[in-house]
């Protein structure tokens, strides 16, 4: 293999480490080595998603879990400063936001489009595999997608939650003159909201307990709030043609589903409790389609486009900012309810 750099770069790094459920310790790791198709990249800015709040708070995710020390953290954007074999040298200095998905891409489900679901995927911070709490990570060279100058180091690591909107807006099917109903005003609810808004549809109904992400939604692509006790009554004479729960909250779910028209869809993105009681009847005579969202695909060009023409805007979400010593404090950011986005810099643009 090859590897050139503009620069030297280090032999080793630093790296924020799980050890265990609620313990973060700092420390220093070898620097990887770009494989054959790969590039090395050095991390700029990395989201804080929920899957990592509940990786450090809880230790596992349903039966993925936590038995040996982990980095976590999958929303990642950086510059390329190394390539493995096979690997245009042009490609050092790229600014970059990686896909943190690495399929096998021979299974049934990635030769049938549905790399997504692949049974052998590695994927960033998901156990085993460590995520980019660090200054540098490897990946595949596909998988690391150009971005424009235009566009922040922050704005290129949340390409990766809105690709989680822009694969539920897909799931949704709906286009203009559709209304929308989503549950769930956090973080996932306005890329949600955004990601329908930017497939032409206007009417953006979200519901959420939280009064400051109530008003805070109408900024990222709701056309109006709702609480779901006190608005309960308006809830539920709303027939929407998709449901998008970001929630992950039983009744909420239950809700969602009364409030879909016939033939419409639901789309369950929030991961709650692993079973719960649905009104099968409802949906049985109303042919309504339940499916769910786990990750996406080829959602980077559609986000980096629409991004880019200002019909995205991922900036703004950006409520708090910590250094990668910090990485603590960004994973308990979101106990503040005036919270939207944590944003973890690792090393700040040179610009």
């Amino acid at each position: 293999m090859t590897t050139t750099a503009q620069g030297p770069i280090p032999t080793s790094m630093r790296a924020s480490v799980l050890l265990e459920q609620g313990v973060i310790e700092m420390q220093e790791r070898p620097v990887p080595t770009p494989g054959d198709g790969e590039v090395l990249v050095r991390v700029g800015s990395v989201g804080v998603c929920g899957s990592d709040v509940h990786y450090y708070k809880h230790g596992r995710i349903g039966d993925m879990v936590v038995t040996a020390p982990i980095v976590l953290g999958h929303e990642v954007s950086g510059t390329v400063v190394g390539v493995g074999r096979g690997v245009s040298e042009d490609r050092v200095g790229d600014r970059v936001a990686l896909d943190p998905q690495v399929p096998c891409r021979q299974c049934r489900q990635c030769k049938t489009g549905r790399s997504n679901l692949c049974p052998f995927m590695e994927f960033y911070a998901t156990p085993p595999f460590d995520g980019t709490f660090c200054d540098y990570v490897t990946a595949p060279a596909d998988q690391a997608f150009t971005v424009p100058d235009s566009l922040s180091d922050e704005s290129a690591a949340l390409l990766e939650p809105l690709s989680v909107g822009l694969w539920a807006a897909h799931k949704a099917d709906v286009g203009p003159g559709d209304q929308v109903l989503i549950a769930g005003a956090g973080p996932i609810g306005a890329m949600c909201a955004q990601a329908v808004r930017a497939r032409g549809v206007t009417d953006v109904v979200v519901t959420d307990f939280v009064d400051s992400r109530r008003e805070r939604i109408t900024s990222f692509g709701a056309s109006r709030s709702l609480h779901p006790v006190a608005d309960a009554a308006e809830i539920a004479e709303i027939r929407a043609d998709a449901f998008i729960d970001c929630s992950g909250a039983t009744p909420a779910v239950v809700s969602g589903i009364r409030s879909t028209r016939g033939g419409g869809t639901v789309v369950l993105v929030g991961l709650g409790a692993e079973e719960m009681p649905l009104p099968v009847q409802l949906i049985a005579t109303r042919e309504i389609n339940v499916t769910g969202v786990f990750r996406y695909v080829d959602t980077w060009p559609r986000g980096i486009a629409l991004t880019t023409s200002g019909a995205v805007h991922l900036d703004d979400m950006v409520t708090a900012r910590y250094p990668l010593e910090q990485v603590e404090d960004a994973l308990n950011a979101d106990s503040d309810p005036l919270s939207m986005k944590a944003v973890v810099v690792v090393n700040p643009s040179q610009d």
